[in-house]
């Protein structure tokens, strides 16, 4: 979505790269709260009617279906963070994170590749597969694991 334009036929352009258009899995918490979202939009499209914006089709909108601004977003953002006593952090922070957590939890880097849309798992090693402490310790548990007996 391009904030940046000054009608609404504008809003959605291209994507950035032909990956950039891709199909994902998501959580169950995840689709019962958009469930739930879904129940909370369908009362403001009532509400609203006919003024309700359908032909912007959005999952986070204003309540009467229009886009929301930039800066909502971004302030909201801002808000969660400060909330949760955590440094001010750019909004696209949250696809690092979750890239990082999917690495935490096992997922192998072509996977990640994958859902993120890179063109090549390189790009993604790049990028992501800096160690956290947990993968860290996780993979020395592992080898010790592993070794344990080996001298015995």
């Amino acid at each position: 979505m391009d904030f940046k334009v000054k009608t609404k036929d504008e809003l959605f352009g291209n994507t950035k790269t032909y990956r950039s258009n891709r199909v994902i899995t998501i959580s169950q918490p995840l689709v019962q709260a958009l469930q739930h979202h879904i129940k909370h939009q369908n009362q403001h499209k009532l509400v609203f009617g006919e003024q309700y914006h359908h032909d912007l089709n959005l999952v986070l909108c204003r309540d009467d279906g229009n886009f929301m601004p930039q800066s909502t977003l971004f302030n909201a953002f801002a808000r969660i963070l400060k909330q949760a006593d955590l440094p001010s952090l750019p909004i696209h922070s949250l696809r690092h994170t979750h890239a990082v957590l999917q690495l935490e939890a096992g997922a192998d880097m072509k996977y990640i590749q994958e859902r993120l849309g890179h063109g090549s798992m390189s790009i993604t090693a790049d990028v992501y597969a800096h160690v956290s402490k947990k993968m860290e310790q996780d993979q020395m548990n592992r080898f010790e694991d592993y070794t344990k007996g080996m001298l015995e």
